[in-house]
């Protein structure tokens, strides 16, 4: 819906002070409900820890008790083998197994996240969507929510085995010789040292790299959808060039973060577990060795191998940790936004319909008011057209009316109860709108008038069909009320399309009936079929239209002209037109001209 006054058209983004660590709670909560299996996750992964700690202690029981002496027997040697596979098997069948489950607890919190986020973004305001990009919305409620799905699937389950694997492997260290596990565990305050020095060089970077993700997203479905205007208008080079340019900086943007992620992930981590073999195998030599000391040296370097391996994969998902962070405060960010919050909404249902605006002033910068102290009353059932110069304040009053915004003075209440206290359900229970430009589905024309109403009947819907004067053409259609219209209603035309709307409006048996210049778009012969329509609709359904063609206008019981946000004049056709040198007059007179020269032009050759 146009709307006047300036509009602040920037993208949403973070506030200054969020940072990708205090999305964490958002990324707790979505996993809440699974804390059971969490719970069975991770004593599951103890368990595979420990098994596989195991391995090392009876090797070095091979080495020193049999091996080395000599004492071959081979039950006992078979029995230390088959206990070196079997822990191994198991502690690799539970791995899997908590896999399978972290996947499934993954996709269940991605899907509570993403209900709970495409929620939020319905009930915000429509003062949010004047400065949101639509390509930016859409990758925040996918992308974003996605990549929390790999922070669950991949991420947490990678850093939790790994730590349980390292810790196992440092306590059964210890009981061999602490202090040779003192110089092992010395790698791990040095990986600490690592990734913070990565999260400091990378974080600037995946945050960079996720909002120009976005911002591609964002082009290509602002070119997509104006696609005809960009070539008919030439101008689809330069959008092409301006998705170059977005598309060559998400390239440095990644290349900065790989970067980080070369210099101080894994090549760091082998330097370090090198230097770590070369100063164990030289603590063993300034010992005196003996045979016995062969089999702690086996299975202090298999503990090395546990040891670092997995501190590696720890500093390999901080990478996917830093994205799956950024994501979630981008979410974090989008649910902080405001929803509404007006008074209580404890009035009652719209049963007549009946409207007044008293004092009414508003303006989307409260500095500069589109709307002056409105005065107007729209009777239960009436037909109330509004009309006015562009700027004048008719799709604003319209959208007050509405409750899209909140006025800043006055009131606006319906059967004498304030619009602001009716429930939201009942409200739009008792609402429908006729767009200008109308929203079609590429589903069947049932599914476009019906709209998803819980318990709609075939019958409801035809009725509806009938009542808008769409059904004769819906009937011609090859499937009738099952023929699927394409993406945009394509396979109508623009007059059906607004046909569809009006069916869809009153399948909701609504008592307030909102047609924003509705007929600025569609023929002569539609035009009459709206008014068929309307003329049906006086004494039940209250009526407010906002109209470009004042021929629609005609049989309104009342006409509000305004004249820079202020109520010039009011009266029945009829009556506005008796005013000499009236707004109203002279803009009938200036339209009938306009018509006039348009029907004498001669037609091309």
């Amino acid at each position: 819906m146009p709307r006047n006054g300036a509009i602040n058209r920037s993208r949403p983004a973070l506030r200054p002070s969020e940072q990708p660590w205090q999305s964490v709670g958002l990324l707790l909560d979505a996993a809440r409900p699974e804390k059971p299996q969490l719970a069975r996750g991770a004593l599951w992964l103890v368990a595979a820890a420990g098994l596989e700690a195991l391995a090392p202690i009876l090797g070095k029981r091979y080495i020193d008790h049999h091996l080395l002496p000599g004492h071959y027997r081979l039950g006992e040697m078979a029995t230390l083998l088959a206990l070196v596979l079997l822990t191994g098997w198991a502690a690799t069948w539970l791995r899997f197994a908590q896999l399978s489950r972290m996947a499934g607890v993954a996709r269940r919190s991605v899907l509570r996240l993403r209900e709970r986020v495409y929620a939020h973004v319905l009930a915000l305001p429509m003062a949010f969507f004047d400065r949101a990009i639509t390509g930016q919305l859409v990758s925040r409620v996918t992308n974003d929510t996605e990549a929390v799905n790999q922070l669950y699937r991949q991420v947490l389950y990678v850093m939790l085995d790994s730590s349980l694997v390292v810790i196992g492997s440092l306590a059964a260290m210890a009981v061999l010789d602490w202090r040779l596990m003192l110089i092992v565990a010395l790698l791990v305050p040095a990986m600490v040292l690592i990734i913070a020095a990565y999260q400091r060089l990378s974080a600037p970077a995946v945050q960079r790299t996720r909002q120009l993700r976005s911002d591609i997203n964002a082009q290509m479905a602002e070119g997509m959808a104006g696609m005809a205007v960009l070539q008919a208008s030439g101008a689809a080079g330069r959008f092409g060039e301006r998705f170059g340019r977005t598309n060559a900086e998400h390239r440095r943007s990644r290349i900065a973060e790989l970067r980080a992620n070369a210099w101080l992930l894994r090549p760091a981590l082998d330097l370090m577990n090198v230097l770590l073999l070369v100063t164990v195998i030289y603590a063993f030599g300034r010992r005196e060795l003996s045979g016995v000391e062969v089999g702690l040296l086996y299975a202090f370097l298999s503990y090395i191998a546990r040891v670092v391996e997995p501190l590696i994969q720890i500093t390999l998902q901080f990478g996917q940790l830093q994205q799956a962070l950024v994501a979630a405060s981008r979410v974090r960010a989008l649910l902080l936004e405001a929803a509404p919050h007006g008074p209580a909404q404890d009035g009652g249902p719209i049963t007549r319909g009946a409207l007044r605006v008293e004092g009414l002033t508003f303006g989307y910068d409260p500095a500069r008011p589109v709307l002056h102290g409105l005065d107007v009353d729209l009777p239960a059932g009436s037909f109330t057209g509004i009309v006015g110069h562009t700027g004048s304040g008719k799709s604003t009053l319209l959208s007050l009316l509405l409750r899209f915004y909140e006025a800043q003075q006055g009131r606006i209440t319906v059967d004498g109860q304030p619009l602001d206290r009716v429930p939201d359900a009942a409200f739009r229970d008792a609402v429908g709108l006729v767009p200008q430009e109308p929203h079609l589905m590429s589903a069947s024309v049932f599914d476009n008038i019906a709209m998803g109403r819980p318990g709609i009947t075939a019958a409801a819907v035809e009725a509806a069909a009938r009542a808008a004067r769409a059904h004769d053409f819906i009937a011609a259609l090859p499937q009738g009320y099952d023929t699927r219209l394409g993406e945009g209603g394509a396979r109508v035309s623009t007059g059906q399309k607004q046909l569809l709307a009006m069916a869809r409006a009153l399948a909701g048996a609504p008592r307030l009936l909102f047609l924003d210049e509705a007929t600025s778009n569609i023929d002569s012969a539609t035009e009459r079929l709206v008014g068929e329509a309307l003329a049906a609709l006086h004494g039940r359904v209250t009526v407010v239209a906002i109209a470009h063609r004042l021929s629609t206008l005609r049989a309104a019981d009342q006409i509000l002209v305004l004249n820079h946000g202020r109520l010039q004049e009011r009266g029945t056709h009829e009556a506005l037109m008796a005013l000499d040198g009236g707004l109203y007059r002279r803009l009938v007179e200036l339209q009938t001209l306009e018509e006039g020269a348009g029907d004498a032009a001669p037609s091309p050759a």
